[in-house]
């Protein structure tokens, strides 16, 4: 028999993280930075207890709000790559149910991150105990069963002994390309007490190598066929191209063989925008060249990616009928979508051995890529200079809103900057090697379709599940992940209402973040969806009971919080406030007040969503007609 240690379950736990590295070609790492926690009574005297006596090489941070953490821990994971993750500790009941939120981003994202909610008593001796859930049907159901359907791994702690499988269960999951998500090991609060003596060995140095799944023989000569075969391909980015590092390949690639990238929002920033063959963005958020690009295509070669309806415009950006699809994903189920021919594997690896069974092969795109990016490089540059004027709005600015309401918030607001002009102008403004992130609203088309990111992953944008409440917490990530590069959050009003509670954990931290508030006072990406598909504006704007426009201070919040804060209503003031940012030590905000219906639209993409089939409104009437009709073209499955 071997040594024994005696631990309590909490001390067992955080002993095993500070012991778990990944190996990633040749390079050896620690796998768990650290852990977000906040303490309540179901797990101060637990974990706590455990971290306050021996944290290890864990950082620990006190968070403001169990989603916000647990989105920062997400972020982070992301920016690194799925190689490092943050750990998350809550209390029992309302600290875990608010951990659902996050964790459904994580695993529509294929994060891994570790929730650690407490649970109730393994014992049932005080039932119900504070913050105890109670159903009839079953003593054992708590808050935490609502994490099963969001979780890629699920655990019950209820025996001290049971840590040990359940947690190397947990790291497999963590740490496999293919199923990567978060895990959630519950932790009944009298048992995190509870002592046994483990096995020694159990806490020895763990190593999970990632590596990386080779194609077969047949996958190749496959691929290859298809390829050359195929006289117009399109290679699409998605995250799995960025998470393998596969860059380098899909350069090669594209050159020597004249083959046009087009990204989805996870696989952007994956090769630099001013790469010459890279289109942009892909499907209802994408740029009108890479949309162009699609329709021509008769060969979609999917790289790591999952296939969206965003990505694909609802099943209507390809030409079903002629088009065929190579995936190229370690993950079987996504490789499988699409009626595709199925390479499933690693996309570094799969793409630096296909490089050398293509040669002679040129697709016919021929100049048409320079042609197409050239088009849009131009919209791109009008649309940086569009203005408002107030007795002739632009064609840039919706036509829902009448010329008087625009100019109701024009003078509520106080600005008549349009978001796309702000937006654009930021890019321009801040360093090349910032890092940008984003998750919902009308910023993600803006920024899939006109931000440049010209240093490869700097662009932390979550669009797997578009989890408003993710921008302010993920910059916490991000700089943790980069703690000497500036970091900056998009966020339109509505989701820096919804949760922006780690901006504070920023500051007392002193991680300094930036985040740059969009202000149209309102649901505006919503309002529009509303209102392109018949109906009023109704109930997405911000208005009082007297109909005014609200008009909230969010610097002055912000300032009451410790940051340094701007105002800039319009590009110069914004431009100042930016430079001025770089130099702070704090946190800073930058308030923009931006004018509705100011972002980009769709460029040659549609949208599937549920329209009223009987409505006594003629326009929702058309609308309903108009998704039937482009029904009859999409691919149904």
């Amino acid at each position: 028999m071997g040594k024994k240690i005696r631990l309590t379950t909490a001390q067992a736990l955080i002993k095993f993280l500070n012991q778990q590295y990944v190996n990633v070609d040749g390079e050896e790492t620690p796998f768990v930075e650290g852990i977000f926690t906040i303490f309540g009574h179901g797990n101060v005297v637990g974990i706590g207890q455990a971290l306050e006596q021996d944290a290890g090489h864990l950082k620990v941070f006190q968070g403001k709000n169990e989603q916000g953490m647990a989105h920062a821990a997400m972020a982070y994971s992301k920016q690194m790559l799925r190689r490092k993750i943050y750990a998350v500790s809550t209390s029992v009941g309302p600290g875990a149910a608010n951990l659902v939120a996050a964790a459904g981003t994580a695993l529509a994202n294929n994060i891994p991150v570790l929730l650690l909610p407490a649970d109730t008593f393994a014992t049932r001796q005080p039932d119900p105990v504070l913050q105890q859930v109670e159903q009839e049907y079953s003593a054992a159901v708590t808050t935490n069963d609502a994490l099963k359907p969001v979780s890629r791994y699920w655990d019950r702690i209820t025996r001290p002994e049971q840590l040990m499988s359940s947690l190397i269960r947990a790291f497999e999951v963590m740490t496999d390309p293919a199923k990567a998500g978060p895990v959630t090991i519950c932790l009944s609060q009298d048992v995190e007490g509870e002592a046994f003596d483990f096995d020694e060995s159990f806490f020895q140095k763990r190593v999970h190598y990632i590596d990386r799944r080779e194609p077969s023989e047949r996958e190749l000569t496959g691929a290859a066929e298809l390829i050359k075969s195929s006289k117009k391909p399109l290679i699409l980015v998605g995250g799995g191209a960025k998470y393998s590092g596969a860059r380098d390949e899909l350069i090669a690639i594209s050159e020597a063989y004249n083959i046009p990238l087009v990204e989805t929002q996870a696989g952007k920033s994956t090769v630099e925008a001013d790469f010459a063959n890279n289109l942009g963005g892909m499907g209802i958020t994408g740029t009108l060249a890479a949309n162009k690009a699609a329709r021509q295509a008769d060969l979609i070669i999917g790289i790591g990616t999952r296939y969206t309806d965003f990505a694909t415009s609802s099943k209507t950006a390809f030409d079903f009928d002629n088009a065929k699809f190579l995936n190229i994903n370690v993950s079987r189920m996504q490789a499988y979508k699409l009626d595709a021919f199925q390479v499933v594997a690693d996309a570094k690896v799969t793409l630096g051995k296909l490089h050398g069974l293509l040669e002679g092969y040129k697709s016919e795109f021929g100049s048409l890529i320079r042609e197409l990016k050239d088009e849009w490089l131009a919209e791109r540059d009008r649309l940086s200079k569009v203005t408002f004027k107030r007795e002739n709005f632009t064609p840039e600015i919706k036509d829902h809103f009448s010329q008087e309401v625009l100019n109701e918030y024009a003078d509520a607001l106080k600005t008549e900057l349009p978001q796309t002009t702000a937006l654009l102008a930021i890019n321009e403004t801040i360093d090349e090697d910032s890092v940008v992130i984003c998750s919902a609203g009308s910023l993600p088309g803006d920024l899939q379709r006109l931000w440049h990111s010209n240093v490869p992953n700097t662009y932390n944008l979550e669009y797997g599940y578009s989890c408003m409440g993710y921008e302010v917490s993920g910059t916490l990530g991000l700089k943790l992940a980069h703690p000497d590069r500036e970091v900056y959050s998009l966020v339109g009003d509505g989701s820096f209402l919804m949760l922006h509670s780690e901006l504070i954990t920023a500051i007392q931290y002193n991680k300094k973040i930036n985040v740059l508030l969009f202000d149209n006072s309102g649901f505006g990406c919503i309002n529009n969806l509303q209102m392109d598909h018949g109906s009023g504006s109704y109930y997405c704007e911000f208005r009082t009971d007297d109909n005014q426009i609200l008009n909230v201070d969010y610097a002055k919040v912000a300032e009451g919080y410790g940051a340094k804060t701007y105002r800039a209503n319009t590009v110069e003031e914004l431009k100042a406030a930016l430079e001025d940012a770089k130099k702070q030590e704090v946190s800073t905000l930058i308030e923009m007040k931006v004018l509705p219906k100011t972002m980009t639209d769709g460029y040659d993409s549609w949208w599937h969503v549920g329209v009223a089939e009987v409505s006594e409104q003629e326009s929702v009437q058309k609308a309903y007609e108009a998704k039937e009709k482009m029904l009859e073209s999409a691919k149904q499955y």
